[in-house]
């Protein structure tokens, strides 16, 4: 594929072509696949992912520091967990190129099914490893390579249903429809911090630290199971396979995509980065933090996140309402000069007692949903179709990598060695990186008019 095949065109010229496009197909007779179909298909195949994602998380929080690194302080071996957490960002771009290349060989079934299998094997992996009294420094080494498989995997289960679903969507509704697949990341946060939740209060801290932590890894690969089938049953569908042809969505080689779309894989990744910059601050830092300083124990600080996510979800509804009324760009940026305001006022929320540490936690989850919910819209919105499928997995890829990989890992260092003010360096900075990268898109809209 050239260079020439990427020639730019005005996304409202690609809007009304799209919808040209599936009003000819429908009068040819042709059957329609419906957004709210594919939106359906993306809730369930992300949601499975999150719930993975946010089951190792929360135990790198408050299991994996006390049972692999238990000759470590409390706090040396919570930084050694996240160092560790970070893996599977750094590896899963390579997973995505991996991955995209199976495709082109053996197709999207084979992709798919091979990529859950091999996060599911991780998952399980994780579940059955024995720990540092057990095994000592091999339980660690392979700790870390079973979250390296995890970053893999997921870069590999990039199904192109998200990418599907905005190039199907209603040209007024995009907004909407873009928020839908990101409801997965409270579902999935919330679904994970409940049975963490129910397992700490119920069990005895001997148990749970012997056995219990490892029942929501058998949870996770159950639901990777189920979200694998269900995954296949859309994605081998005769009329979806048939859509995502027609909308060119088929992978791209990587050095070609960098090569020739680079610039809207880093303006993409860094619109978001604000969402991705708090995405574990009002998640896993808080889980951290306020357990390490003895402000709160993590039934305490779970009970109130569960409620966070909840409002999150609201919130990510809201969002896409709000964005169909003033534009995803124009939400996002409004969103994060509110991040910015949220990231000046945390030190002094945090540093206070429980009913200011409670309003960081619920504000920060509001301002998640309304940036998350549309991060992935804008992210890939610049992009012909033709890219959208490789382009939207490798901004995806890049924005966790620089906005959320280290987050958990920096702040809670920083904030040890520094004070609180270390987040406020660290949010403001992501807000600064949306607002640059929001103008950066549309001084490019403005010389491509």
């Amino acid at each position: 594929m050239t260079a020439d095949t990427f020639s730019t065109r005005l996304p409202g010229a690609r809007a009304r072509e799209d919808d040209q496009a599936r009003a000819a197909r429908q009068a040819e007779g042709h059957p329609s696949v419906s957004p709210g179909d594919i939106a359906v298909g993306v809730i369930i195949g992300r949601t499975s992912e999150h719930f993975d994602f946010f089951t190792y998380g929360i135990a790198s929080a408050i299991v994996f520091p006390q049972v692999f690194f238990p000759f470590a302080d409390p706090l040396t071996g919570t930084l050694y967990a996240f160092a560790i957490f970070a893996l599977a960002f750094i590896v899963r771009p390579f997973g995505t190129a991996l991955f995209m290349r199976v495709q082109k060989h053996w197709g999207r079934g084979a992709k798919l099914t091979a990529a859950l299998f091999l996060l599911g094997t991780a998952t399980a992996g994780i579940a059955f490893l024995p720990v540092h009294e057990t095994l000592g420094a091999h339980a660690i080494i392979l700790l870390a390579l079973f979250r390296c498989l995890q970053g893999i995997a997921w870069g590999g289960s990039w199904d192109g249903l998200p990418s599907l679903l905005a190039l199907n969507a209603p040209v007024r509704r995009r907004g909407w429809y873009a928020m839908l697949g990101q409801l997965s990341a409270p579902i999935g946060f919330f679904a994970a911090g409940a049975l963490f939740l129910y397992l700490y209060t119920r069990l005895e801290p001997a148990d749970f630290l012997g056995w219990g932590w490892r029942f929501p890894f058998f949870v996770a690969f159950a639901i990777n199971v189920v979200g694998l089938f269900a995954r296949l049953r859309l994605v081998m569908d005769n009329e979806f396979s048939r859509l995502l042809e027609e909308r060119e969505l088929r992978p791209i080689g990587t050095l070609e995509m960098i090569r020739t779309q680079g610039r809207h894989i880093v303006t993409g990744a860094f619109a978001s980065l604000a969402s991705y910059a708090l995405f574990h601050l009002v998640t896993l830092f808080p889980l951290s933090w306020l357990v390490l300083q003895h402000q709160r124990t993590v039934s305490q600080v779970l009970s109130i996140q569960l409620v966070g996510a909840a409002i999150a979800l609201g919130a990510m509804l809201y969002s896409g309402h709000l964005a169909n009324r003033i534009g995803r760009r124009h939400t996002l940026g409004l969103v994060a000069v509110l991040i910015g305001a949220f990231a000046l006022a945390s030190p002094w929320l945090l540093s206070g007692g429980a009913m200011r540490q409670d309003v960081f936690i619920l504000l920060g989850f509001v301002l998640l949903g309304l940036s998350y919910g549309q991060s992935s819209g804008t992210a890939t919105a610049h992009f012909l179709p033709a890219c959208r499928y490789t382009g939207a997995a490798l901004t995806a890829d890049l924005a966790w990598l620089v906005g959320a990989a280290f987050a958990p890992l920096v702040a809670l260092g920083v904030s040890d060695r520094y004070g609180l003010g270390g987040i406020s360096v660290y949010l403001l900075s992501g807000a600064a990186c949306t607002l640059a990268a929001l103008a950066a898109n549309r001084s490019a809209r403005q010389r491509a008019a």
